[in-house]
């Protein structure tokens, strides 16, 4: 049995192989083991102190949530999209998360709403996001997306877009959200989807969510193919 030696958030006892899957999971999101990188477990389990057991656990759910992908007869590597590929991943967000918003406009409570107010006070609070450098990069119910999408109500949306795609999704949020300007602009962008599901708009917060989405799409593709023509 493997042997628990730390809490989870909620406060149960969490396994070796949960944390070391939080561990690289971190390390993914936010660029410190690189896109396209080759898993080495015997290096893997070298850094984080774990025997193979427990790692290759920790490796098969990374695979489930698109974080690494495996070819046949090579080892696992990081996920590293292609242009095309991460603008259809985009498309396939713009659509679902407008659908979630809609859904959210119309279930959720208006405490839930304020809850939304308080995430956005947080948000702007950010040391990164007073210099410009970032957009607040918290995951769960500190996401303005997140809890968006749990307000929809909607379980196959929510399975999803909070479980087997949020971490991709995360990856690339994190990796772009560093351009100039951006991080205002989608901060106003939230503002206006927020005031139009607390009006009980719907088909409003529906065009936002996606325009908002559209809009960071557009912005990696820019820093995309300027990085490439420099090249």
């Amino acid at each position: 049995m493997e042997r628990a030696f730390s809490a989870s958030s909620g406060g149960e006892p969490e396994t070796m192989s949960e944390q070391v899957f939080r561990l690289i999971q971190s390390a993914i999101v936010k660029g410190d083991i690189a896109p396209g990188s080759k898993i080495s477990e015997p290096e893997l389990a070298r850094v984080y102190g774990v025997s193979r057991g427990p790692l290759r656990e920790a490796i098969h759910r990374l695979e489930g949530q698109r974080l690494l992908l495996r070819v046949p007869h090579v080892r696992a590597r990081v996920v590293s999209l292609t242009l095309e590929e991460l603008v259809e991943l985009y498309q396939i967000r713009e659509a679902l998360e407008g659908l979630a918003c809609r859904h959210a406009t119309e279930r959720m409570s208006q405490s839930e709403v304020d809850q939304l107010r308080y995430v956005l006070d947080a948000h702007e609070k950010d040391a990164a996001f007073q210099a410009g450098t970032g957009y607040y990069q918290q995951e769960g119910d500190d996401d303005f997306h997140y809890k968006i999408i749990q307000g929809s109500k909607n379980l196959t949306l929510t399975r999803m877009l909070c479980n087997e795609l949020y971490q991709l999704f995360r990856m690339y949020r994190i990796q772009f959200s560093a351009a100039p300007s951006r991080p205002h602009h989608a901060f106003a962008e939230h503002h206006r989807i927020l005031d139009a599901i607390s009006d009980r708009d719907g088909e409003l917060a529906d065009l936002l969510m996606r325009r908002h989405i559209g809009a960071s799409r557009r912005n990696i593709e820019f820093k995309l193919l300027n990085t490439a023509q420099e090249k």
